[in-house]
């Protein structure tokens, strides 16, 4: 008995099929299973000595329900095996294997619906979806209503020629598509900003009160007081869901540790290669970015530290290890720096969005795991449409739905960007050599909506302190234009906000 309708779906019969005939030989006299029939149906009864009989005067008879009860331990065995499996994407990822051995195409038919596929694989219908939909957008399997396509050795080496030489099959996923995270959330901040969305920075939310109506956020700013919170805490989810729901949920930080290769590295594959997922998430990758460099990782390891986003001597062998088993000469020399994130990991591995019954006003989007940044647009609008139903919203007919981004002089003709640097000489002033990102470019960064604050807020915006160097030219620069631009001291300049200062102190006073 298991979780989609509290039953695991063994095999399908058809007219003519036997059920039942495992007992003949057995002490046992309860069938094991439970036969559903979905139409009316007619069964002939045959006793047990009769059965027997048939076996010992048939020998066609015999021939044919060992066969058929060879085949059934086999469906079991597969079963079995499905059991084992211990995620979603394992199991969906087993069966496109089998699949795709028994069809002998990389266009896998699904000869079934997906609640059929649910029953088979032992897991509720949407959480099915779910991860089909998940696997999509991480570029894992292609699929169309009832097809999924998988590439043989042959089609995958001749789509990546670095992909290793012991690779079997590959689910290929050609919709797939590569976006910088710093540029999205950068873009949907500004757009929010320009729509009237006030943001509060260095603004720490300490305790939840619930109240008549409502909440009051106590924070080291001050109270706010508020109807409705979403909660989007990441890995802290957990503590501010458990402020004000009896149903306590549990987040565990999971670190994922990356390297970051030179963009003379980035043309070594051309599309984004995943490994076979496992139980601590899709396995570490090798892909482009887009921007142009190579990109290595995660690793996946559950931590205590929720702030703990150092790198490991550990974490980066595993980086560089398990990336050569699917990626084959990777110039891991040209690695110009290494980081790490942590995924908010809820111990019943499923997405928490909706608002708590003994909590009302109060909005989970908690256990956002890997797919968080593929997902964000659809939680987003997931969300809206829970408080617009909550509070009758409509929409703003003087919303602007687009967004002027930071100009790059690279997409400019020579005609036009000499006519730019004439009209705006800033951008005739190359700050970082690595990136080619100009003064201009930067003065855009500070100035425009939800502007950067920090070095860290200006390398987000414009690459600037990305490249090769890693800002070990370009920073005195940087911190220069940030100065001016801000009106503020070279001893408040920040490398990411918070304590960390650029400059301490000066020489001269230590001496």
């Amino acid at each position: 008995m298991l979780a989609s309708n509290n039953a695991l779906h063994l095999s399908s019969l058809t007219s003519g099929n036997l059920f039942g005939e495992v007992i003949a030989f057995s002490d046992i006299n309860v069938y094991p299973a439970t036969v559903i029939s979905t139409t009316s149906s007619e069964i002939l009864f045959i006793n047990k000595a009769d059965f027997i009989k048939f076996c010992t005067d048939n020998t066609n008879f015999l021939n044919s329900f060992l066969n058929d009860l060879t085949n059934k331990i086999i469906t079991l065995n597969k079963s079995i095996t499905t059991l084992s499996l211990t995620s979603i994407r394992q199991k969906i990822s087993n069966f496109l294997l089998n699949e795709y051995k028994v069809q002998g195409s990389v266009f896998i038919k699904l000869n079934m619906t997906k609640q059929k596929l649910s029953e088979i694989l032992g897991v509720p219908r949407p959480s099915l979806s779910r991860e089909l939909i998940n696997m999509k957008d991480l570029g894992i399997i292609d699929y169309s209503r009832d097809f999924i396509k998988i590439l043989n050795k042959e089609e995958v080496l001749e789509l990546e020629p670095n992909i290793t030489d012991d690779v079997y099959a590959a689910l290929y996923a050609p919709t797939g598509g590569i976006v910088c995270p710093f540029g999205l959330n950068i873009a949907l901040a500004e757009n929010a900003n320009t729509n009237g969305i006030e943001f509060r920075f260095n603004t720490e939310a300490q305790d939840i009160e619930k109240i008549d109506g409502g909440f009051i956020i106590k924070t080291n700013q001050g109270d706010i007081k508020t109807k409705y919170i979403v909660n989007a805490a990441g890995v802290y989810a957990d503590k501010f869901h458990n402020m004000v729901s009896q149903n306590k949920i549990n987040i565990t930080a999971r670190k994922g540790e990356y390297c970051l290769l030179d963009k003379t590295a980035g043309n070594h594959v051309s599309r984004t290669i995943f490994a076979l997922p496992g139980k601590m998430g899709k396995g570490v990758l090798v892909s482009p970015t887009a921007h142009g460099n190579l990109i290595v990782g995660p690793t996946s390891t559950d931590i205590d530290d929720k702030e703990g986003v150092n790198t490991t001597r550990e974490g980066l062998d595993t980086v560089i290890g398990k990336s050569s088993m699917n990626v084959k000469n990777i110039p891991m020399r040209q690695v110009i720096t290494s980081f790490s994130g942590l995924r908010a990991h809820e111990d019943n591995h499923e997405f928490i969005i909706k608002e708590l019954e003994d909590a009302k006003g109060f909005i989970d989007c908690a256990g956002i795991e890997s797919p968080g940044l593929t997902s964000s647009p659809a939680i987003g609008k997931m969300v809206a449409d829970i408080l617009k139903e909550k509070l009758n919203l409509e929409e703003n007919p003087n919303f602007i739905g687009t967004r002027k981004g930071i100009l790059d002089p690279n997409t400019l003709s020579l005609e036009e960007r000499n006519q730019l640097i004439k009209e705006q000489p800033a951008y005739g002033n190359i700050i970082c050599r690595c990136e080619m990102i100009t003064e201009g470019e930067i003065i855009d960064a500070i100035r425009r909506p939800l502007g950067a604050k920090s070095l860290d807020g200006v390398k987000r915006r414009t690459r600037a302190g990305m490249g090769r160097c890693q800002a070990g030219f370009c920073s005195p620069k940087t911190m220069e234009i940030l100065e001016r631009e801000l009106s503020i001291s070279m001893f408040d300049i920040t490398k990411a906000g918070g304590e960390s200062n650029m400059v301490l102190g000066l020489v001269k006073d230590s001496i």
